[in-house]
């Protein structure tokens, strides 16, 4: 069970650490948008588009990242007062009654998204846009994976919180 943890854990580490690159690359795309926009009054789709890509790309694949180093929003009423096996039953239930059934939900509907795009070579309907506007559906159906993924792994971790917490009772 450990090493699917650390598998899960490893894998969205990686990749959340490579998204984090994409926030200074958008920095520098939004910068440039700026400056061609307000001081040489042009605008391409192209610019903008890849404006929302680079958001969106951040956002799906860090966020199984920020899942995983709980860093994600939380309504934090009750939670931090409570002792680790008390959090880890209400992350268990979380993980496995809403945030695992939704990511499955989503990668269903997303992957026949992303695929239907794909069959009919989507792009951008702006000329000048952006081609291939499949790959960013696709990402959607990959970010979802990976956060499915850590909601396994974050499962099996409160698992074994729960099982190790029985052992000390018997």
């Amino acid at each position: 069970m450990q090493a699917i943890i650390h598998t899960i854990n490893s894998i969205n580490k990686r990749i959340g650490i490579f998204a984090s690159w994409f926030s200074g690359l958008l920095v520098i795309v939004v910068l440039y948008d700026i400056l061609m926009r307000y001081f040489f009054k042009q605008s391409t789709p192209w610019i903008v588009e890849l404006e929302w890509h680079l958001f969106s790309i951040l956002f799906l694949f860090g966020a199984a990242f920020t899942f995983q180093a709980d860093r994600h929003v939380r309504v934090d009423l009750f939670y931090s007062q409570m002792s680790t096996v008390e959090k880890a039953r209400i992350n268990l239930c979380g993980n496995l009654l809403f945030l695992l059934p939704w990511c499955l939900f989503i990668i269903k509907y997303a992957f026949a998204y992303a695929l239907f795009s794909y069959q009919m070579g989507e792009g951008s309907p702006d000329p000048g846009g952006l081609p291939f506007r499949f790959v960013i559906k696709f990402c959607i159906v990959i970010g979802f994976v990976l956060l499915a993924l850590q909601s396994i792994s974050n499962s099996l971790e409160s698992w074994q919180i729960l099982r190790q917490e029985k052992v000390l009772k018997e």
